[in-house]
């Protein structure tokens, strides 16, 4: 399970793993009280992409895309969370204000298919009762 959750939230014990995302650390939060088990600024997305987003010269849609792209060339730098989102519970920890529109959400959707593709593996859907007259 994959869940993201704003560095400003209380940390609960629902969490699990806890994983700051963002390549900036989060502004007024001291780094011996932001409860995280690790931070990885290599998976968040570029500074140039991030700068673009943030001053309204991409869409999120447009923002969505690209960091997409960033992810797909550099695996090493998500794969382990697909083994701890696999294996349990992770939150994904960002700084952005909007709770709908931030590369943690991006990133969870990413990983939450990476997960779906190394799920075990099940027979095809028969879709030929959805055709009458076949």
């Amino acid at each position: 399970m994959i869940r993201c959750k704003r560095a400003y939230e209380t940390a609960s014990a629902e969490d699990g793993v806890r994983v700051l995302v963002d390549r900036l650390w989060p502004r007024n939060c001291r780094k011996d009280a932001l409860a995280i088990d690790t931070w990885l600024p290599e998976v968040g997305p570029s500074h140039e992409l991030r700068k673009a987003f943030k001053a309204g010269a991409v869409s999120f849609a447009e923002f969505d895309v690209a960091y997409r792209r960033e992810l797909a060339a550099r695996p090493e730098h998500w794969w382990k969370l697909v083994d701890i989102a696999r294996d349990g519970k992770l939150t994904l920890i960002y700084a952005a204000k909007s709770p709908v529109e931030n590369n943690a959400v991006v990133l969870a959707r990413w990983l939450e298919d990476e997960v779906e593709k190394r799920a075990d593996s099940s027979s095809p859907v028969c879709y030929l009762g959805e055709f009458p007259g076949r």
